[in-house]
């Protein structure tokens, strides 16, 4: 399966189910699929049951809290840019040792610990020490962009979990919210990762919420022709909104104040986000640079305009890429008993 990944898209969609062979043309993308040492189905003989226990689990917090497959993905996302997929994201702080979970760029703004604890805590009751941490991590982030898309993807399983997991290594790993053009590039690209990838995962902003404090500089401190003020750039009432969720006290880091990314379709993972991005209706500087490049504006344009299934499958190619980004396997790490801390 070098190079493909297969995918459905589930019966819940408009869309008739179908099933799907997608190439992505990335060539990253192929030697990552053949050099990770992961495959599709490695728990097969394993724990048979692995995979379905995690959607189970996954299908249960999203039905408690829609919110979930946004934690999960973004949880995934920052776990996988730091130290590769290695669960160390899930790694609680020691005395001697701040843990990425408790970086700024990380708390309080990431959830979803428990949804993987529980699928973890299953797991060990039906298949001990057999399933990482990673691959449930994994699998929940593929899960929730089924529950909020309908679209189905396999993804390649068998990591292991890192021990080592350090504070001072998300802020210079992690693309940050006031971003522009250049710095997202720069980021993306030492990960592999192309300026279609960096577009097309910019649309999992079409879920999930962001705490006020990522974006309130761009509602009161934005400088523009020697004042500080909201920016210009923002359309008016769309910052009235904000600015009506979000007073100038939630800046403050700890203020757990949180808004809908999306407030057209919150919780349906399509193409929305790139429609309201032409708009000028989001809330990160980040966004707003995909439209400094005529590059990325095009792909944003190009998004907008065709069916959200041309955009998410796209989007399930780059999230599998990701998924294979400096994993450990074979005898590397080890499989922890509680995700939360090395053995």
């Amino acid at each position: 399966m070098a190079g493909s990944s297969t995918f459905n898209l589930a019966p819940t969609m408009a869309t008739t189910a179908v099933i799907l062979l997608l190439v992505f043309s990335s060539p990253p993308a192929v030697v990552a699929w053949k050099d990770s040492g992961l495959s599709v189905g490695f728990y097969r003989e394993l724990c048979p049951k692995a995979e379905k226990v995690v959607r189970r689990v996954v299908t249960k917090a999203f039905k408690k809290e829609p919110g979930t497959p946004g934690d999960i993905i973004r949880l995934f996302f920052h776990d996988c840019f730091v130290r590769g997929c290695d669960a160390s994201v899930l790694l609680e702080s020691t005395p001697g040792n701040t843990a990425e979970r408790d970086s700024k760029p990380n708390n309080p703004s990431l959830d979803g610990f428990e949804v993987i604890s529980d699928a973890k805590e299953i797991l060990e009751k039906l298949c001990p020490q057999t399933v990482s941490c990673a691959d449930i991590l994994a699998l929940s982030a593929r899960d929730g962009a089924f529950l909020a898309s309908g679209l189905d993807y396999a993804i390649p399983t068998g990591r292991r979990d890192g021990l080592v997991s350090k504070a001072d290594e998300v802020l210079p790993s992690v693309p940050h919210p006031d971003f522009h053009h250049d710095q997202l590039i720069e980021n993306f690209t030492a990960k592999g990762f192309t300026a279609e990838e960096l577009v097309t995962l910019s649309g999992a902003h079409s879920i999930g919420t962001s705490h006020c404090s990522s974006f309130t500089d761009r509602l009161y401190k934005y400088y523009n022709d020697g004042a500080y003020g909201t920016d210009p750039a923002m359309p008016a009432a769309y910052a009235a909104h904000l600015k009506k969720k979000c007073p100038p006290e939630t800046a403050a880091h700890n203020d757990t104040t949180m808004v809908q990314l999306d407030d057209v379709t919150p919780f349906v993972m399509d193409n929305q986000y790139y429609k309201n991005l032409l708009a000028g209706t989001v809330a990160f500087d980040s966004d707003m640079a995909l439209m400094d490049d005529p590059e990325t504006a095009a792909l944003v344009e190009l998004y907008a305009r065709e069916p959200s299934d041309y955009w998410t499958e796209r989007f399930a190619a780059a999230m599998v890429k990701i998924s294979k980004m400096d994993v450990l396997t074979g005898s590397e790490g080890e499989i922890r008993l509680n995700c939360s801390k090395v053995n």
